[in-house]
């Protein structure tokens, strides 16, 4: 087994970090965005699903692990989640119309998808260099 200094167990960590930071961005900006519709049509939220596949899948392929699109997910859903609650004062960010059900569903789906359709392993490219084969 390889072993990693410090320095590549950091730059990582701060990596996987982003990717959540990342998640958690595209969740609340998504959850107020989403209700946007030209006629019976949810165009926004077909457009956040679109758009959470391919960072999720990206995030992925960039880190060469599952792990990658999963961080970037978990930060998705642990902010649209709690947005689709409806509160005791009646608040709510994600209806429960058409364009809700189609951005949480939908964006469920969309993850996992994403996270299967990316490399099971390999690490990271941040920390590996070139890719085998690659020399210049």
């Amino acid at each position: 087994m390889e072993q990693r200094s410090q320095g590549e167990s950091a730059l990582g960590g701060a990596a996987y970090g982003m990717l959540f930071v990342l998640g958690l961005v595209m969740g609340v900006v998504g959850g107020f965005t989403q209700a946007w519709q030209v006629g019976p049509v949810p165009v926004a939220a077909i457009g956040w699903l679109a758009a959470l596949f391919g960072v999720c899948l990206g995030a992925g392929k960039l880190m060469r692990s599952r792990l990658g699109a999963s961080v970037t997910a978990i930060g998705w859903l642990l902010v649209s989640m709690p947005f689709s609650f409806q509160l005791a004062q009646g608040d709510l960010v994600i209806s429960g119309g058409p364009a809700g059900y189609v951005y949480l569903y939908g964006g469920m789906a969309a993850v996992v998808v994403a996270i299967l359709k990316s490399p099971s392993s390999g690490g990271s490219w941040l920390l590996r260099g070139q890719a085998p084969g690659n020399s210049t």
